[in-house]
């Protein structure tokens, strides 16, 4: 199903910033991040294949020590909790993506 959602979203120039993906015995689950939510919409509309929609917060920290420290910190003190969440750096690349679902999108948005 993975190669299946990423082919026809990459043929409909829908590029995803951020993925995971997990199975729960016969069945499973593919979260994706895309850069065009809309379009993505209609090529699964299109495919007839289910997805549900959530907001989340998609950020890029500097990849250093202590930064998603320092980021959690910030959203602790504004009493935003986290539901869920993953992040990914490659090594030497100066940021890490992340994904969080939060209780307050509009403020952890504006945190910097």
């Amino acid at each position: 199903m993975l190669a299946r959602i990423a082919k026809v979203l990459g043929e409909a120039n829908v590029n995803i910033v951020a993925m995971t993906c997990a199975t729960f015995g016969v069945k499973g689950a593919i979260q994706i991040v895309v850069d065009n939510v809309q379009k993505a919409k209609e090529v699964l509309d299109r495919l007839r294949l289910p997805y549900t929609e959530q907001d989340v917060l998609y950020l890029e920290l500097k990849n250093a020590p202590g930064c998603l420290g320092e980021f959690a910190e910030k959203l602790a003190a504004l009493d935003i909790n986290v539901t869920a969440g993953y992040a990914t750096a490659v090594t030497g690349c100066p940021t890490a993506s992340l994904v969080l679902r939060v209780s307050d999108l509009d403020a952890a948005a504006g945190i910097r």
